[in-house]
């Protein structure tokens, strides 16, 4: 008998333990998963792993609350946002949790491939696990990229924008993939119903299978172990993993919690206003993950847009992917292997060097500045605001105000016959392109609403609103209708 293997206690082959065990042999799978051993003992460096597990299934349940609320159509992705974060309770702080979640688990994970690369772990016969762990990262970001545009706010329409046109750029297939991801040429229900489906359902299973076949790796091929442990024929004394790596990883879950709950609770994430793409004078920024590509990209234009978009990147994602194969030798020590901790400096080097420099370009260049300035100001006004639910197009109040009123019921086909349904949509519900009526008629007057229509400001006429030049009865009327909006809503 092994003497690393636990005897099976004999009062558990009796009463429901046993009769469980028996039908189902969990004692045996728990006796394999607690009974892996570890060559040199148990440390902290192993701990990455365990809470990248913890992450991810916290990201799935706080996401499967969130999706009980969300409707994935441009008329209602922001809304149903905005009523998560405003008025369901602890709705704000889910949310921050599944967003907070989303930029640990890139943490953790870039901790956990970091620790590989420099203890040398994937060298031996552990060529496959290096590679399921590369391609969990880029689901990974898959996930970050697909879930961001699902709140539908400015911050997350332009960003996302930006990162499909980027998509347009490689050779041949770039605008075909654009579209693909799209929809279509432009960005609208269909771009946020694939990007749920992605989110929700595709991405998540690709990486259950991949964190199925990355355990199943792990345990065929044995823990690594120290730097200065064989990488194929381990001699060093194993420890359990049970009890002390156990509670080392427990330690660093619990650590995950506080932190994440802690920031949920500070700092809740914000929601801007809802996407409006006539508004050119947003800034688009990603998350700070993609900051670095995001710079990088700005670099390359025209013919030379192929080199740093498609050629350099490949040759770097194919050269990590690589790594066990190009990369023979079972020395695992990194003091001697300069060659491979040289590589790993320089890449980090560029890495967060590109990130900062898109931080000190923006915070350099005052145009950019103060637009970024205000777009806080309005993300910070908007989560001010009372939530505010949408008013039906069918709304039989609304219709039944404009029924009553002769007046109204003409303003209404003018409404239509000017086309201001076409960016105010039907009944005046709002758009992605322009805001909802309901409600104006209480913050104007029917004079000062008539002055605006004839004159608009600059933030209407920045979002496409054209002068309403019609006849004084004409003008009448139609603010009659506006204004029966207001009655109608709800």
């Amino acid at each position: 008998m092994d003497s690393n293997k636990r005897e099976v206690p004999r009062e558990i082959e009796t009463g429901f333990r046993g009769w469980l065990n028996r039908r189902t042999g969990l004692d045996t799978l728990l006796r394999g998963a607690l009974d892996e051993p570890i060559p040199g003992g148990a440390r902290l460096a192993y701990v990455f792993g365990s809470g990248l597990l913890f992450i991810f299934l916290s990201q799935i349940i706080t996401g499967v609350f969130l999706a009980l609320y969300y409707v994935p159509s441009a008329d209602h992705a922001h809304t149903t946002v905005a009523y998560i974060t405003k008025t369901v309770t602890a709705g704000s702080f889910l949310r921050s949790l599944h967003a907070y979640g989303a930029s640990a688990m890139i943490v953790v994970l870039f901790l956990h491939l970091s620790q590989t690369y420099f203890y040398g772990a994937y060298k031996g016969r552990r060529e496959l696990l290096w590679v399921s762990g590369c391609a969990l990262f880029g689901l990974i970001l898959a996930m970050a990229f697909t879930g961001y545009l699902l709140p539908w706010d400015q911050r997350s329409y332009f960003a996302t924008a930006v990162g499909t046109n980027a998509v347009s750029e490689v050779p041949l297939i770039g605008e075909s993939l654009r579209q693909l991801m799209r929809g279509g040429t432009d960005m609208g229900t269909l771009t946020i119903s694939r990007f749920f489906v992605a989110h929700v359902f595709l991405i998540p299973a690709f990486i259950f299978a991949l964190v199925a076949s990355h355990i199943f790796l792990f345990r065929k091929a044995g823990a690594a172990g120290p730097v200065s442990e064989h990488p194929f024929d381990p001699k060093q004394k194993t420890e359990l993993f049970y009890p002390r790596q156990v509670l080392m990883d427990l330690s660093l879950t619990a650590l995950l919690i506080i932190g994440l709950g802690f920031l949920a609770f500070l700092a809740p994430v914000q929601l801007g206003p809802p996407a409006n793409p006539a508004d050119a004078q947003y800034v688009p920024r990603p998350e700070w993950y993609y900051l670095p590509i995001f710079q990088w990209l700005k670099y390359w234009h025209g013919a030379a847009s192929v080199i740093g978009i498609l050629i350099i990147p490949t040759i770097l994602v194919l050269a990590i992917v690589a790594l066990p194969f190009l990369d023979r030798g079972i020395e695992r020590r990194p003091w001697k292997r300069p060659g491979a901790m040289g590589a790993y400096a320089f890449v980090m080097f560029a890495v967060v060097g590109l990130g900062l420099r898109s931080r000190y370009v923006d915070t350099h260049d005052p145009g950019v500045a103060q637009q970024l300035s205000r777009q806080k100001t309005e993300e910070a006004e908007y989560m001010s605001k009372p939530f505010e639910p949408e008013l039906s197009s069918g709304s039989l109040a609304a219709a039944n105000v404009a029924l009553a009123d002769p007046l109204a019921a003409k303003g209404k086909g003018i409404f239509e016959a000017q086309s201001c349904n076409a960016c105010h949509g039907d009944g005046g519900v709002g758009t992605v392109i322009a805001p909802a009526l309901a409600g104006v008629s209480a913050k104007y007057s029917a004079e000062q609403l008539a002055e605006l229509l004839k004159h608009p400001n600059a933030k209407m006429t920045a979002g496409g609103m054209p002068a309403v030049n019609l006849p004084a009865d004409d003008l009448k009327a139609l603010i009659a209708y506006v204004e029966s909006l207001n009655h109608g809503k709800g």
